[in-house]
């Protein structure tokens, strides 16, 4: 589990240099920043609340950590997604944008959905089970 943790800190910290590198060209920093500002306010004042409420409310016994999980992760790629859902039409430019953005958002949605599904049936299912000498 150790060499787990430091492999994900590891690919963390590549990440944020990738991303720090990138933001070298950006040429309006205010409005980056304020979108990265928004998007934590938006995470921590609405999503997570949301989640943790229907996951309160919703689901019960070893179900809620993965549901809230699945949920957070469905918040995060909404958020992400947010500008090209709520941006109608198409672009005078077709290379832009020219993946079908809300259908892809809508798999990935499925794909955390199917994911969780799983984990809690394998989950469920390994509990049934008696350990030997147990």
């Amino acid at each position: 589990m150790k060499s787990l943790r430091m492999t994900a800190g590891t690919a963390g910290v590549a990440l944020m240099g990738v991303g720090a590198f990138l933001l070298m060209g950006v040429r309006d920093l205010a409005d980056v920043l304020v979108w990265l500002g928004g998007a934590v306010v938006l995470h921590d004042v609405v999503i997570a609340p949301a989640v943790l409420l229907v996951g309160l409310l919703l689901v019960r016994g070893a179900a809620r950590g993965p549901v809230r999980g699945a949920l957070l992760v469905a918040g995060a790629l909404t958020t992400v997604a947010l500008p090209v859902l709520l941006r109608p039409g198409r672009t005078a430019n077709s290379s832009v944008l020219p993946l079908d953005y809300p259908r892809n958002w809508l798999i990935a949605l499925v794909a955390v959905a199917v994911v969780t599904a799983l984990w809690l049936a394998v989950r469920g299912c390994g509990r049934g089970r008696r350990r030997p000498g147990g």
